[in-house]
């Protein structure tokens, strides 16, 4: 059997406290970088989880989530007594909106040494002061070819100068060969799906693979060879916490299991596979309350 791909991600672990109308609150592991770790290990991925974990009941929550999927948990100093929270309030659909208690500062990060991927995003990789020690790690990883993926997953609540998080983005994608983000997060960062891709996909550019999601409506993934448009396939919806973290692992492992890394363009065909795999993740979790990403045994165009 051959050896399982490797991936290191960097970024926040915390706790999500979902409320609900008047329903008691309910705490659950999340964080886009856990969640994207936990969805990689699930999917027979070696996955690696850089981040800062609080000594508390919180904490404690969050090691035993990872241990459970057999993520390698690398907790960063400085050490923290408490863990990361951000606070889910759900509405009548189940969508959530955000407030964060959280604080990214990691004196020091793993190298990249042995990893087929290093992925980073969200929180930690425009949150100072520990963004600009993730992407001196990018540009590590991208000065020895490897392959680097980005989520940017804005958070404007905790980040909300505008500008600056435009241009922590801009300096990690020149660092990517992989990039999803959501048409929100474009919104957010001024730009329309088309603009970004044109940007992101010139020929001086490192990307290679682009994917903008649209929640119910499906996502778009963009090469210099293809354009791809997916749906979503029909579900009875429980929550949408997760579900663009949960379609980033599962493309990714598609990517890993296929050797695909280091490539510099996809076909459609194969941007259409990468995106029915990772909209069925997504759509898999929407069905589960809370971020609970699929396994490989519920995913059949995992591998080639």
């Amino acid at each position: 059997m051959a050896e399982a791909p490797r991936a290191l991600v960097v970024g926040e672990a915390l706790v999500d406290l979902t409320r609900r109308g008047d329903e008691p609150e309910v705490a659950r592991p999340g964080g886009s970088p856990l969640n994207i770790a936990v969805g990689l290990a699930r999917l027979d991925v070696t996955a690696v989880l850089a981040a800062q974990v609080g000594e508390d009941d919180l904490g404690e929550l969050l090691r035993d989530h990872v241990d459970d999927s057999d993520v390698d948990l690398r907790n960063l100093p400085p050490h923290r007594e408490t863990t990361a929270t951000a606070l889910a309030r759900l509405d009548d659909q189940g969508r959530a909106t955000y407030e964060f208690d959280i604080r990214w500062d990691p004196s020091e990060l793993p190298t990249v040494e042995g990893q087929d991927l290093l992925h980073v995003g969200s929180i930690g990789a425009t949150l100072a002061p520990g963004a600009d020690r993730v992407l001196a790690l990018a540009r590590t990883a991208a000065d020895a070819g490897l392959a680097v993926s980005l989520d940017p997953n804005v958070r404007l609540p905790i980040t909300p100068d505008v500008d600056d998080v435009r241009r922590r983005v801009d300096l990690l994608l020149a660092t990517a060969t992989i990039c999803k983000l959501s048409d929100e997060d474009v919104a957010d960062l001024g730009e329309t799906p088309d603009s970004f891709a044109e940007r992101a996909l010139a020929e001086d550019t490192r990307l290679a693979l682009l994917v903008v999601t649209f929640g119910g409506d499906g996502a778009l993934l963009v090469s210099r060879e293809g354009r791809v448009r997916v749906d979503v396939p029909p579900i009875e919806l429980a929550d949408t916490i997760g579900a663009g973290d949960s379609f980033m692992a599962a493309m990714l492992a598609g990517i890993l299991h296929r050797g695909w890394q280091t490539r510099r363009t996809f076909t459609a065909d194969e941007l259409r596979t990468l995106g029915e795999l990772a909209v069925s993740a997504a759509a898999i979790t929407c069905s589960r309350h809370g971020a609970d990403p699929p396994r490989g045994a519920e995913l059949p165009g995992l591998r080639p």
